[in-house]
């Protein structure tokens, strides 16, 4: 079996070699589309995570604990108790939760009404930790007035740059928050502007306020309560593991906690990923179909040039199953070394000139958005050992299905009609 083995990879590499020049511009054409399908990955993979980063930085995270009804409410009826946040504390602790959390940030949130002398409107209120905030949310780096907020702070604001236009307030003046309080009573806060943001989003920057935890704890009448614990991860792909563990443990220490991922909590970036992804599928299947289609041209071609060959081999007693195996070699020999050539071709071009981000911002006229997020123009492509699964699986799925035609084909041969035929 071995010395059967050896001997059709002999004769696979003769033949390949023999006909150089067409083995040389298949192999060209198929180096090309792997390490084009290996540099749109990597693109394309971190495209997506810088995408859902700038997603769960400016909400909820790449997790949110919460209790099960206030996804649908959103009111400050269905809240954590300090019991709840002990309970999730320790779930934190868990080793499969601490060595993937970057960040965590406990969140008061409200709907409620910013008056100041010249108009009212609706915003969302969230009382935060100043301190947790800073290595959590982008809003901090979208300062564009005045400064954060500081842990000593307690009757300050950071604002959204639209919203204070259209309040007419600067760093420095006064306006005055309204909303429910935990028994329902209608209650005001007065605060001071200490800052202003601009995202880029007009919905966020015409409608959030941050102030001090402490402040919306009191002001709401919920000591130590919060709407939210919201946990940043080193990577969209550690949710599952760490909701898993989260899932458990919760579990076990109380059933009015529950934890979302970002695609729950944030469905319309969820839904905007997915069809970048399925974009993504579109092209990789046309990169896909070319790598095969030259495949099959190159071995289905060498198999008509050969019909003579054939016929020899088959009348010196090569059985038609042997035929078809020495071509189906071929074709997988040829497939893979060229597809690793391009696989690590395409790794090499992408660690030496595009590590550091490709810069797509002269493309941009102005900043765009999708799904509530500011897409940020410098892409830095990632890798993962998923990827070079992926990789090596498409090398061997081209090779098989490229081969199996010609090789069949070859199989069909007449050893009367293949040793009259003159090449």
């Amino acid at each position: 079996m071995r010395s059967s083995l050896g001997l059709r990879m002999r004769l696979a590499v003769r033949n390949l070699v023999r006909q150089r020049r067409r083995t040389l511009l298949s192999g060209a054409a198929m180096v090309v589309g792997m390490a084009l399908l290996v540099f749109s990955r990597a693109l394309a993979e971190g495209g997506h995570e810088d995408w859902i980063d700038a997603g769960v930085r400016l909400g909820s995270g790449h997790v949110s604990v919460q209790a099960p009804e206030y996804r649908r409410q959103r009111t400050i009826e269905h809240r954590l108790s300090s019991a709840d946040r002990q309970v999730v504390e320790a779930a934190l602790a868990e080793p499969g939760v601490a060595r993937r959390l970057v960040a965590e940030a406990p969140r008061l949130t409200v709907q409620g009404l910013a008056s100041s002398a010249s108009s009212a409107l609706p915003v969302g209120v969230t009382g935060v930790n100043p301190t947790a905030e800073q290595g959590f949310s982008l809003l901090p780096e979208r300062l564009e007035a005045g400064r954060y907020l500081e842990p000593e702070d307690r009757l300050h604001a950071y604002v959204g740059a639209r919203l204070a236009e259209r309040l007419d307030l600067e760093p420095g003046d006064r306006f005055v928050l309204t909303a429910q309080d935990a028994s329902g009573e209608i209650v005001g806060q007065m605060a001071r502007v200490v800052g202003t943001f601009r995202t880029g989003i007009p919905e966020a920057d015409e409608a959030l306020v941050q102030i001090p935890l402490r402040t919306a704890q009191e002001w709401l009448g919920v000591p130590g309560a919060v709407t939210s614990i919201d946990l940043l991860l080193e990577s969209s792909r550690a949710v599952r593991p760490v909701l898993a563990s989260l899932e458990t443990a919760l579990g076990e220490g109380s059933g009015s906690v529950v934890a979302l991922d970002w695609r729950e909590a944030q469905p319309e970036l969820d839904a905007a990923v997915r069809m970048d992804d399925w974009a993504d599928y579109v092209f990789h299947a046309i990169l896909f179909g070319i790598a095969a289609l030259a495949i099959i041209n190159t071995i289905l071609m060498s198999v008509m040039q050969r019909t003579r060959e054939f016929g020899v081999l088959r009348a010196l007693g090569l059985r038609r199953a042997e035929v078809g195996r020495l071509v189906f070699a071929e074709g997988m020999l040829l497939t893979i070394v060229s597809g690793l050539a391009g696989m690590i071709l395409g790794l090499a071009v992408v660690w030496l000139f595009f590590r550091d981000g490709l810069d797509f911002s002269s493309l941009m006229n102005e900043e765009m958005t999708a799904a509530g997020v500011v897409i940020d123009p410098v892409i830095v492509p990632r890798f993962h050992p998923t990827q070079i699964a992926q990789s090596l699986f498409f090398i061997l799925s081209i090779g098989i299905l490229a081969s199996i035609y010609p090789a069949w084909r070859a199989t069909r041969i007449d050893v009367a009609e293949a040793m009259k035929f003159s090449e």
